[in-house]
């Protein structure tokens, strides 16, 4: 069964503490990234565990190998579950933020592999350096290549789950933002897709932030996003 994750696109601890106490059971699992960490620091990743929270730990590391296995093994410390590396950092950086994982056993963070981020496009990727290739195309090549260097799993939009899934082996975590409820508007995002499709296309887990957060009722919205991925 696939698992939700709610991104705390918020600002501050006061706000993240009050959303995850809105959501209340509804969700245990919790999504925080550059906004809320630069903000507020690893004592919110510590106050979200205290209310009973797993927590995804986005900060899309991206630096010489070094620097990201002492990255992680400090996240390793604050008990997260999830981390995230960008594919493009190379094989070294990927093999030492696995091997710095390692380290803490049972307990272990998984990392994945971000390949093309859901806000990007062709036209997008052709700004960078990227020609001739559909973010589709780009997405399944570092994808083989970060799995290659000991990836747990990878991030990816909803719409090429489907093909990854087939393509790379079992037990793979498949973490899927630009999912948005039927009806709801895409924001930002560029591949975007119902929860009920990344499920059936083989996701693990799905993370949804502004549609959850910004409802008037957060623990509602988050179990009609459960009711559509049990659909």
């Amino acid at each position: 069964m696939a698992e939700l994750i709610v991104a705390l696109d918020v600002q501050t601890r006061e706000d993240a503490l009050a959303k995850v106490k809105e959501i209340g059971e509804a969700v245990g699992f919790y999504k925080i990234g550059l906004e809320l960490f630069t903000a507020e620091g690893p004592d919110v990743v510590k106050a979200v565990r205290d209310l009973g929270k797993r927590i995804f730990l986005d900060l899309k590391f991206h630096d010489i190998p070094r620097t990201v296995e002492r990255a992680v093994r400090s996240a390793g410390k604050l008990g997260v579950e999830l981390l995230m590396v960008h594919s493009s950092g190379g094989r070294a950086m990927i093999a030492a933020a696995h091997e710095a994982a390692a380290e803490f056993g049972a307990a272990a963070p998984k990392i994945l592999a971000v390949t093309v981020l859901t806000s990007l496009d062709r036209a997008d990727l052709e700004d960078v350096g990227v020609c001739g290739r559909d973010p589709s195309v780009q997405v399944e090549a570092m994808a083989k290549f970060a799995a290659g260097c000991g990836a747990d799993g990878l991030v990816c939009s909803p719409r090429e789950v489907g093909a990854l899934s087939a393509m790379l082996a079992k037990g793979t975590l498949f973490v899927t933002p630009g999912v948005r409820p039927a009806g709801s508007a895409t924001g930002d995002q560029k591949r975007v897709a119902t929860p009920a499709d990344a499920v059936r296309d083989g996701a693990t887990h799905l993370v949804v932030g502004r549609p959850i957060l910004g409802a008037a009722d957060p623990h509602l919205a988050a179990l009609g996003v459960l009711k559509e991925m049990q659909n």
